[in-house]
């Protein structure tokens, strides 16, 4: 059980990583590009630490679950919980209806296969 659950942490950490430093450039290079040569390479290292996760959360994932859809689902459920909440507080947009939807469904989606 502890297995299964570190997985599911280092995936989700490893997402919240990558996704934290690609919006985050996007912003800063949308803002201007004074100072950014310092920040991409901070962006990058936070990136690269979220690879790292990632894939230590797959290895792991993959031999506990013995089943790699579940590990999956793991991974773009982070995704699907992360990214909008991020890009939300960074950019202040709200999504679109059919982003709202797909969202939604994506959600379920994860739920369901890690579910069932």
């Amino acid at each position: 059980m502890f297995a299964r659950t570190a997985a599911i942490l280092l995936i989700f950490f490893g997402e919240v990583f990558s996704i934290s430093a690609q919006l985050a450039a996007s912003k800063r290079i949308a803002d201007g590009l004074q100072g950014a040569s310092s920040y991409l390479s901070w962006m990058l290292f936070l990136g690269a630490v979220g690879g790292v996760l990632i894939v230590g959360g797959y290895i792991l994932g993959y031999l506990h679950f013995k089943n790699i859809w579940v590990v999956t689902a793991i991974s773009v459920g982070s995704i699907v919980v992360f990214e909008p909440v991020l890009a939300y507080i960074l950019f202040k947009q709200v999504p679109t209806m059919g982003a709202a939807i797909g969202l939604v469904l994506g959600a379920l989606g994860i739920v369901s296969a890690i579910a069932l």
